[in-house]
This record gives C-alpha cells, structure tokens and sequence, in this order.
C-alpha cells in the first residue's frame, strides 16, 4: 500500500513544480515584456522634434561657485563646557544671474543658517552622518529661501568646505 500511495502522490508533487515554474516564466515574460515596451516608448518620445529641443535644453551647464564669507560660528555648552562649531560654506549653482538675484537676500539666508546651526546636537555634528543630515538640512535652507524670494530653487547644493567642531 505504501508504493501506491508514493507512485499517487508523485505526479502530483511533480505537477505543482511545473504549475509553479510556469507561473514564474509567465510572470517574468510579462516584466520583460513591460520593461520593453516602456524603454521602447521612452527612445521614440526622445527622437521627436520636441523631445530633441528638451533635451538640447536640459543640458547642465558648468557649476558656479559662491563662498559665503565670514565662516559661520555657533557656539554650544555641553555638560557644563563651551563648545564651537566653525564651517565654511560654498554654493553651486548653475545660472550665475539667478545666483547674482539671490545675493540680495544673503541675510536671510546668513541668519537661518545661523540659527539652524545654533540649534543642532553638538553630539550629532560629530559624526559624519549628523555633519551630511545638516548640510542636507542648510541646503533646504537655502532652497526654501531662494524658492520665496527669486521664484526658483538657484541653488543646486550647498558645501561645507571646512567643518571644524572644538
């Protein structure tokens, strides 16, 4: 009774397994078939007249840096000692007249950097994940300011180019 039940049992077992690797190709041939069609629509969007003049506009141009001069200083007091945070910062943008448009606002943007650098963990900064979330944060900063004030984000990032904590 044993055999029967094994030889019963088997093309069953056997039988899902195909069921199974025929559902997977199915499923693959269909991703394949959607990751072409759309890589196929996508080239011949781009070879249409308006497509190549989009392209031709969204050419980056060479990257404008702007050293913002004084380096910023906060000062912190931890567990009862004065600690320092000094950093330079460079802007890079790409259009030197939106660039030239935001310099009129360089004190709003000197005074929230001032106080967003004022408000962070001196504990955080001293790591390079809480130095990248901060510049990240500045960087927003920036953009909101520019976003307000000129209509356009002008500001593609902004660097630290010296990071000293004390």
């Amino acid at each position: 009774m044993a055999k029967s039940d094994d030889a019963a049992t088997a093309p069953a077992g056997k039988g899902k397994l195909k069921l199974i690797l025929l559902i997977v190709l199915a499923l693959l041939l269909a991703i394949g078939v959607s990751v072409g069609a759309t890589w196929y629509f996508m080239q011949g969007a781009q070879s249409t007249p308006q497509a190549a003049s989009q392209a031709a506009s969204d050419v980056k141009q060479p990257a404008i840096f702007e050293q913002l001069l004084p380096a910023f200083v906060a000062n912190f007091n931890q567990n009862g000692r004065q600690r320092y945070l000094q950093v330079s910062i460079t802007l890079m943008a790409r259009n030197q007249a939106d660039l030239d448009a935001l310099k009129v606002h360089m004190p709003v943007i000197r005074n929230n950097l001032v106080m967003l650098f004022s408000a962070q963990n001196f504990d955080s900064l001293a790591t390079p994940v809480g130095q990248e979330m901060l510049r990240q944060k500045a960087t927003a900063s920036v953009q909101e300011v520019a976003q307000k004030e000129v209509g356009k984000v002008v500001i593609e990032q902004l660097l630290f180019t010296n990071f000293v904590l004390q």
